[in-house]
């Protein structure tokens, strides 16, 4: 059985892998229109590639995906985050966990992942072809054929595991053998908040931060980082995920409301600034700060709400501490534009899951046509989760049933 595999990335090395272990006798060929393989491995996480996500609940696991998540909470059965993990171990890679779940190998390198992954598919025998872009695939009566600019190659199976496009246009070839499109939008972006005063305090991080997108239901909490743009971290990153869609159709200008200190509620809040005019009266507002956010970000705030922070507690008064209090709890910014992680694009979009059986990865229009990763309406919040989608997928199109 002749295979090939359109993509020399995270999903189309693995794919090969488990196609050689579970078919022996085929012969399969990674076909990459590019000169690099495994590239956007190399970049992820820093350059250390956040592999996987260690949640112990596959229901979890599964609800970090805004799509897709239904056919991976059945897909996390067959091969999931331990798996993977279990893999890579008996591999001879070495394994941390850090905050949040996230999984890198113990070396802090993604060369450690780029020499198991290209290695393993080396060992078994599978072939890889650089610079071969494909142009188009036409379905025959005895297999699929591949056509490039100055070569034609044919196959009994394809599995495309190319990733994702940021255009449409760049799955049209897809489309025009009866596939079903959801247009592509970008994911895992952060907030531009170009002219407002917080971007004085780029650089500033905070723990328990609640962003939520005005006249709308999303809402995500976790760290938030003020950069020179304006807004990012995981809740942000998180948030822009879920809301990729939806951020996309109102053209990424939008309203946040912001909660700094999120583990306390904003009645909570309230009674913790009582408690400090009380307690704190000759102490000023700017040296005492009784909730979890840093000083710069405390001092502003009391600027923002049109307090001197040179003040004494006792002098605030209900209407300052009232004040206060809401800035703290609903905070407001206007987005106008988002920047996007370049070298680590995730796409909302692709393939739709109503053009695949979600058992085998095949494709429903194309018998013996099979995608695995990003190419499929597919993605996850960040956190090693989009990998993990990767592994899963082409765990299961390597069946190849």
């Amino acid at each position: 059985m002749k295979v090939g595999i359109v993509g020399g990335g995270a999903a189309g090395f693995f794919t090969s892998i488990w196609v050689r272990e579970n078919h022996p006798n085929s012969q399969v060929t990674i076909l990459e229109k590019s000169n690099k393989i495994l590239s956007k491995v190399r970049i992820s996480g820093g350059g250390r590639c956040n592999v996987t996500n260690a949640e112990p609940s596959l229901s979890a696991l599964a609800r970090a995906y805004p799509r897709g998540s239904k056919l991976l909470k059945k897909g996390f059965h067959e091969f999931n985050n331990r798996d993977f993990m279990r893999w890579l171990e008996n591999e001879g890679v070495e394994l941390k966990t850090e905050t949040h779940g996230h999984v890198f190998p113990k070396s802090n390198s993604s060369q450690t992942i780029i020499d198991c992954l290209s290695g393993k598919a080396e060992k078994l025998g599978v072939g890889v072809r650089k610079n071969w872009p494909v142009l188009e695939i036409k379905p025959g009566p005895s297999g699929l054929t591949l056509r490039s600019k100055n070569e034609d190659l044919k196959f009994d199976k394809l599995i495309v595991a190319c990733g994702g496009s940021p255009k449409k246009q760049g799955l049209d070839w897809l489309e025009a053998l009866g596939h079903k499109i959801i247009p592509p939008a970008p994911s895992l972006f952060t907030f531009n908040i170009p002219g407002d005063p917080i971007i004085a305090l780029q650089g500033l991080s905070t723990k328990n931060t609640r962003i939520r997108i005005q006249s709308s239901k999303l809402m995500y909490e976790g760290p938030a980082l003020i950069t020179h743009w304006g807004m990012s971290g995981p809740a942000v990153l998180k948030l822009s995920a879920f809301g990729a869609r939806y951020l996309h159709d109102l053209d990424y200008r939008f309203g946040i409301q912001v909660h700094w200190d999120s583990q306390f509620s904003q009645e909570e809040t309230l009674d913790l600034l009582l408690e400090s005019s009380d307690s704190k009266r000759m102490k000023s507002i700017a040296n005492f700060n009784p909730v979890d956010i840093p000083k710069r970000l405390w001092l502003h705030l009391i600027d923002k709400s049109g307090l001197d922070s040179r003040k004494p507690w006792g002098e605030l008064g209900k209407k300052g501490i009232n004040k206060l209090a809401n800035t703290l709890c609903n905070d407001r910014y206007q987005v106008q534009g988002k920047t996007t992680f370049k070298e680590e694009f995730v796409t909302a979009g692709g393939i739709s899951l109503e053009s695949i059986d979600p058992r085998t990865m095949e494709s429903l229009a194309v018998p013996g046509l099979y995608f695995a990763g990003e190419i499929l309406d597919i993605d996850g919040i960040t956190g090693g989760y989009n990998f993990q989608a990767a592994w899963t997928t082409a765990f299961l199109a390597a069946k190849l049933l």
